[in-house]
């Protein structure tokens, strides 16, 4: 299971694009798991949950360089939502888009 976890200030607004790049991975038999959490609460995930990719929402976009040193060590792409896709809520767009991040993150 790929575990994609998504980060933004309280974990919010965040949790409704997280649910639905979980339906379309569900829909589409995908073997993961979308979740959303407070950027504050980053390294805690990263220890327990051990994730396979982070992102975080247009909103945090300025913790990109911070968030990339908190992960060093964890072998963990980290990315951003893109803005447009995020306010449409176009949960299938940011799946795609991670699903690229995480395959050219392994070359």
């Amino acid at each position: 299971m790929k575990k994609i976890y998504l980060f933004c200030d309280n974990g919010m607004s965040t949790s409704m694009i997280a649910k639905k790049m979980q339906d379309v991975g569900t829909k589409h038999n995908l073997d993961l798991e979308v979740k959303a959490y407070p950027v504050r609460s980053l390294e805690k995930i990263l220890e327990e949950k051990n994730p396979d990719c982070v992102l975080l929402g247009p909103q945090v976009r300025h913790l990109l360089e911070d968030t990339k040193k908190r992960v060093e060590g964890y072998d963990v792409p980290v990315g951003v939502i893109d803005s447009a896709d995020y306010g449409m809520m176009d949960g299938e767009k940011v799946l795609k888009k991670t699903i690229v991040l995480m395959k050219n993150h392994k070359k």
